[in-house]
């Protein structure tokens, strides 16, 4: 059984936003349904990348999806959930289901598209409006209540948005899965990253193909799916104990400095930062009801 730490909290008319410590001791499954919210969850930490879920109702006994960094669980859908353990810090947001389906379409349904990119959400806007209130946790200032909640608010409408991309983009068809996997691998490899030309050329299709694309399958630009993936692999190799001016040569950053700068720009913290509070829990602080 993981153990759940709280270190702040907010409690919203739509919403409990929390920020916490997860330990699981071990290898394990477990089985969790989001009883009437959206189960927002954006891991501070690097996400392991053998941590998977399954919809437990929709999906056979062997379909796993790979979680990301931020993933937002549907109200009421039994998941199974697979994790190798460990510990990691994670900022959580529990929305309730009315606050993003008022901004739905009326005709909106649950498909398999919808429900595996829950599971991986590559939206710039909600990742910046949720490290907006990671930020705030830490560092409250005047009117921060009233500054919470207008951020959810706001993730709240982006989160309608982004599943409404995601049906207006089935029709028009997206990338097939070996060509996602040829971009993932290429952003994976070490030095700078890679231009649009060279991932068009990898994958044998025009620039304009491969932008539309992509947005049809991740619901995202595949400049802001870049971006993240750069950070992502950042913050890995960070709480692995590599040096920061290592980190910052092997990735084709020009100096330490500006690897501080565009790691702080997307995550709000320097690299250092992160390795010190973020990777450890973060700072405590009471709990605010």
């Amino acid at each position: 059984m993981a153990q759940f730490e709280v270190d702040a909290e907010a409690v919203l008319p739509t919403a409990r936003v929390q920020l916490v410590r997860l330990d699981h001791p071990g290898p394990g499954e477990s089985v969790f349904r989001p009883h009437g919210v959206y189960w927002i969850d954006l891991c501070l930490t690097p996400r392991r990348p053998s941590a998977r879920a399954r919809y437990l109702e929709r999906w056979g006994p062997h379909r796993f999806g790979g979680m990301g960094s931020i993933i937002a669980l549907p109200p009421d859908e039994p998941i199974e959930l697979q994790t190798a353990g460990g510990r990691h810090a994670s900022l959580i947001c529990q929305l309730k289901a009315e606050a993003v389906n008022r901004w739905l379409p009326a005709d909106f349904e649950w498909n398999d598209r919808r429900l595996e990119a829950c599971l991986d959400i590559s939206s710039a806007h909600i990742r910046g409006l949720l490290l907006r209130l990671a930020l705030e946790f830490r560092h409250p200032g005047v009117a921060s209540e009233a500054l919470i909640e207008a951020i959810v608010c706001q993730l709240s409408i982006e989160i309608a948005r982004y599943l409404a991309a995601i049906s207006e983009a089935t029709e028009t068809g997206g990338l097939a899965s070996w060509r996602l996997r040829t971009i993932d691998k290429r952003l994976a490899e070490p030095g700078e990253a890679p231009s649009l030309a060279e991932l068009a050329s990898l994958c044998n299709m025009s620039v304009r193909q491969l932008t539309r694309g992509f947005r049809t399958s991740r619901g995202c630009s595949i400049g802001d799916y870049m971006a993240q993936s750069r950070m992502e692999n950042a913050k890995r190799r960070l709480s692995s104990g590599e040096s920061i001016k290592a980190i910052a040569t092997s990735m084709g950053y020009a100096s330490q400095s500006n690897f501080a700068f565009a790691f702080r720009r997307a995550t709000g913290v320097t690299p250092s930062q992160f390795r010190t509070r973020v990777l450890r829990g973060g700072e405590r602080r009471p709990a605010r009801a």
